[in-house]
């Protein structure tokens, strides 16, 4: 049986789900597009093939071995985009939570049966169809829980929230003896550049005390500062909204010191090293046409304090 065990974004990774780019189906129609960036490239003639984001998530699962750590894939489902695992499930502490997911992906969940049947049954939790959330607004930070989340009167309509203030409440309830902190997001359909989709596509720690961060992210001026005084401006890499557009903010930590990033992330990869990092720098802007990049691709299921 697998012990899962999640406590931060950065102990040792010792076991991953990782997705899979095959038989992804082919480009969406406009009409199916989850978010703004993916119908910008579809309209544009540029959403990425599969023949380029396999190689991408294969390069990735690549650097993830380079370092012992056990990777499991989905079990594939033809035509079903299969990428972004983060959504379908998230570990706090040793439970797995299903993620209610948007109706439409629902079959994902199901291509790692194998996986969850490794898990005690009651180490698995599903919630009411109304109590929204999605493993990329779910990130944990030792003491702390971060959600984001968005308030709108309009979250019924905006295809980009898939947070609700529900869903926070049931975090808090599921687990009392945690700090959970929910930050309200900002959401577009229609601009990239102003939609923050998940909580980690605005903000994510690495290292054991610094983080990554796109301020116009967040709706709540009062929340924000509330993040800033927990890290301090001094331990922060302010990312622009160009930059959150590109994903910056969306890596991955390995260990407390080693990171894998988007090798076009010039300016971020410099940081990282400047502050002791060793960076693993990868393709994947093909994928990141979709929103998403590589924390967005993986569901942690244990994690080692070393």
């Amino acid at each position: 049986m697998l012990a899962l065990h999640i406590q931060n974004e950065t102990d040792r990774l010792k076991a991953v789900v990782l997705g899979t780019a095959e038989q992804n189906g082919p480009t969406p129609k406009i009409e199916e597009a989850y978010d703004p960036k993916s119908a910008e490239h579809i309209l544009a003639g540029t959403y990425p093939s599969e023949e380029n984001m396999t190689a991408e998530m294969d390069a990735f699962e690549k650097v993830l071995k380079k370092y012992d750590v056990t990777v499991y894939r989905p079990k594939i489902i033809p035509n079903v985009n299969q990428i972004f695992t983060r959504d379908i499930a998230f570990v706090i502490d040793d439970t797995l939570i299903k993620s209610n997911i948007l109706p439409d992906r629902e079959a994902e969940i199901n291509a790692i049966e194998d996986v969850l049947q490794q898990i005690t049954p009651e180490k698995i939790v599903q919630t009411t169809p109304d109590t929204h959330f999605e493993g990329g607004d779910v990130m944990l930070w030792n003491e702390y829980v971060f959600v984001g989340y968005y308030s709108g009167a309009d979250y019924k309509a905006q295809i980009t929230a898939r947070t609700n203030e529900k869903g926070v409440l049931f975090i808090k309830n599921q687990f009392p003896h945690k700090k959970v902190l929910a930050f309200d997001l900002i959401k577009s359909r229609t601009d990239a550049r102003k939609n923050a989709l998940h909580l980690d596509c605005v903000f994510q720690p690495v290292g054991n005390n610094k983080a990554i961060i796109h301020p116009e992210g967040f709706r709540n001026p009062n929340e924000l500062q509330t993040l800033i005084k927990l890290f301090g401006k001094e331990n922060l890499f302010v990312i622009s909204a160009d930059e959150m557009y590109q994903m910056y903010s969306n890596v991955f930590s390995i260990d407390t010191h080693v990171v894998v990033s988007e090798r076009h992330f010039t300016r971020l990869n410099r940081w990282l090293r400047e502050q002791g990092f060793t960076v693993e720098e990868i393709p994947y802007a093909e994928i990141s046409k979709q929103e998403g990049l590589l924390r967005c691709s993986t569901l942690p299921l244990i994690r080692e304090r070393t």
